[in-house]
């Protein structure tokens, strides 16, 4: 799932943030120091693609993350997969620009993955 400037810039505030923020405490926290308005247009549509929860607290509303940026990051990277037209050939390609440190992530994940299929 791609993320425009703003949502990205939300969704790292949040992640920072994992007590949660206000919408206002957002706005003044971004460095494009959007609208209170824009930010929380910007928290519906986050909301909407159920990447943010939010909580009622007196007049406001708290957000949080709905997933860890982890969790974000290995979903956006399985929705890319899903995406392409030829799957062994961008894996292929991805894995030919990775640094040995994240190919050997991959490797042990995979191994990982077998020894509990067994």
């Amino acid at each position: 799932m791609r993320l425009g400037n703003l949502e990205r810039s939300v969704m790292e505030a949040l992640w920072n943030h994992p007590e949660g923020m206000f919408a206002q405490d957002l706005a003044d926290g971004l460095a494009s120091r959007p609208a209170v308005t824009t930010v929380l247009t910007v928290l519906v549509r986050l909301s909407r693609k159920g990447l943010v929860s939010r909580e009622r607290q007196g007049r406001a509303h708290l957000y949080r993350a709905g997933a860890d940026r982890d969790t974000f990051v290995a979903e956006t990277m399985r929705a890319a997969l899903d995406e392409a037209g030829d799957v062994e050939a961008a894996v292929s390609r991805f894995v030919g620009t990775v640094s040995p440190e994240v190919a050997a992530a991959l490797r042990e994940a995979l191994d990982g993955r077998d020894e509990a299929a067994r």
